[in-house]
């Protein structure tokens, strides 16, 4: 498929692309100031969505809820995100039987950024409405293996003991959190646990051996990640003492028998493209349903652009549809 980007979508991808080649994440990195949270900001979700944090001790979560509002009380234009101006997503009600587990990205290193308040915001109205718990998880160099996965676990238990079932909760997640869901699913299914309904995995890192061809055929082109060998990337402190190919650090080596159905959604200019065509292709093997979708042209994680571009606009409404299909 050819690459045939809309000029906003080339202006957005030269701007991240300006903004990497500075060094800004590598800084943040080398920092340590990429592990602070954003959780604290007060972060102004549309009148008809209320958060609300929840204190686990180790780390914090906040679950996002669509109130019902009387026929009368219908939300207005200006109040909803508009995710797609020629398709309407909004609902009246918070009668979805979903609850979205989001788990942010941030390469295990970069705990919760307000970007991912407005994403649950989004994954809300794409899901008719669906509650949002985005786990606020420990990351490393602090806490590495198995922290983030003990704390999706205990995420995971939380929804189960306050009424949710399996078949209600989908596994959202960006980047490393996109690796973390198919991690938690492979760990629940070694204990014989009851899967849930399905995983959304945006550019997900399901490889930290970084051992895929688009690590090198990718790196000049990749703008978030490219001409640079960074720790972030290639000698990140999250893996520990333990082995890389470990399916609960990189879920690609592991078995996808059994797995729910999956929504796998990756740029073609990624350093991690990689990550997500290997997966899809197990799984598929596995006799998992996956549906697998390159956007030409596209960065990692460009379905945080939200409403900017069409790309990612096209990226959400096929979640919508996904969450519909299963």
């Amino acid at each position: 498929m050819a690459e045939e980007l809309s000029f906003k979508s080339k202006l957005v991808r030269y701007l991240v692309s300006e903004f990497n080649s500075r060094k800004s994440l590598t800084d943040k990195f080398t920092a340590g100031s990429y592990g602070k949270s954003d959780m604290d900001i007060d972060y102004k979700y549309p009148e008809h969505l209320v958060a609300e944090r929840i204190d686990m001790g180790n780390f914090e979560m906040e679950k996002l809820v669509w109130i019902q509002e009387k026929e009368s009380e219908k939300i207005s234009d200006k109040e909803s995100y508009d995710i797609l101006p020629d398709e309407d997503l909004r609902i009246n009600s918070s009668r979805s039987r979903w609850v979205i587990l989001q788990l942010h990205g941030g390469g295990y290193v970069g705990a919760m950024r307000k970007q991912y308040k407005q994403m649950a915001g989004l994954y809300s109205e794409v899901g008719g409405g669906a509650t949002v718990l985005t786990v606020d998880y420990r990351v490393a160099p602090e806490y590495p293996f198995p922290a983030a996965l003990e704390d999706a676990m205990a995420s995971y238990d939380w929804l189960l003991e306050h009424g949710y079932k399996p078949d209600q909760i989908v596994l959202a997640g960006d980047s490393a959190g996109g690796g973390l869901c198919m991690a938690l699913c492979h760990t629940l299914k070694s204990m014989w646990r009851e899967l849930p309904a399905g995983i959304i995995a945006m550019s997900p890192w399901t490889d930290l051996t970084v051992s895929g061809p688009s690590y090198t055929e990718n790196y000049d082109i990749d703008p978030v990640f490219g001409n640079d060998r960074s720790a972030l990337i290639f000698d990140n402190p999250y893996i520990g003492d333990a082995n890389p190919r470990d399916p609960r650090i990189s879920p690609a080596f592991g078995d996808f028998t059994g797995f729910p159905p999956m929504l796998i959604q990756v740029g073609t200019n990624e350093m991690l493209l990689s990550d997500s065509e290997l997966v899809a292709g197990k799984a598929k093997a596995a006799g998992v349903k996956v549906r697998f979708t390159k956007y030409p042209g596209m960065f990692h994680v460009f379905q945080m652009a939200g409403t900017i571009m069409q790309e990612s606009k096209m990226a959400w409404a096929e979640v919508k549809r996904f969450l519909e299909e299963i």
